[in-house]
């Protein structure tokens, strides 16, 4: 089992013992598995194609769109600022670490104090809950789940608002057969709430608390 399978393996026992994923430990695994992607698959898909990209001479930027279970989307730049939109990823071999088990400490992290969403509308009102998750839900609810849905904004290649559950990422039921992605940091929760808000004019004000 590689690190990548272990990373989902673990979030999903998590979530059939009926565990919420805190906010902390959301941001590690988004961290975790962003490194792991760029540390251990991406040298291995460079590896791969560039035998075939070699036969190639021109500058070329090569766009991969995948999204979990539907077929691989492979595009082609010849503009080279278009990795200016992209965040990059630089692949860059690791030096060996010797590893002496048994005698290596692990420093422990410092835990981020717990953020919230409190969201101001044109007429002063204040949307504020408990969690970041239902101030989202609250706004998704307000602007109308289909428009919100007709957006479509993605998360993690999940739709924000699906009819359809997923068996990785948390999500909540906001009505019957129609689910809302909870699985993102609060940051993540203000950018799609201000994609609402932009997309409908509605003016919203997001802060973070």
């Amino acid at each position: 089992m590689t690190k990548l399978q272990k990373l989902y393996s673990t979030i999903q026992n998590l979530k059939e013992l009926g565990l919420e994923l805190g906010e902390d430990l959301l941001i590690q695994t988004e961290e975790l598995e962003k490194n792991i992607i760029k540390k251990e698959l991406l040298p291995v898909i460079s590896e791969k194609i560039e035998p075939v990209i070699n036969q190639i001479k021109r500058e070329l930027v090569l766009v991969v769109d995948y999204v979990p279970d539907e077929p691989l989307s492979v595009r082609i730049s010849r503009k080279r600022n278009f990795t200016e939109q992209m965040e990059a990823i630089e692949i860059v071999a690791d030096p060996k670490i010797e590893h002496n088990s048994g005698k290596t400490k692990l420093k422990s992290h410092t835990k981020s104090a717990k953020t919230n969403l409190r969201v101001t509308l044109k007429d002063g009102t204040v949307i504020e809950n408990r969690f970041a998750y239902e101030t989202l839900q609250e706004v998704v609810m307000m602007a109308g789940i289909e428009n919100v849905r007709s957006l479509g904004i993605f998360q993690y290649g999940v739709p924000l608002i699906s009819n359809t559950q997923d068996n990785f990422y948390n999500q909540k039921e906001i009505l019957k057969g129609v689910y809302l992605i909870t699985h993102s940091s609060t940051i993540q929760k203000r950018e799609q709430i201000e994609k609402i808000s932009k997309a409908f004019n509605l003016g919203l004000k997001v802060e973070i608390v």
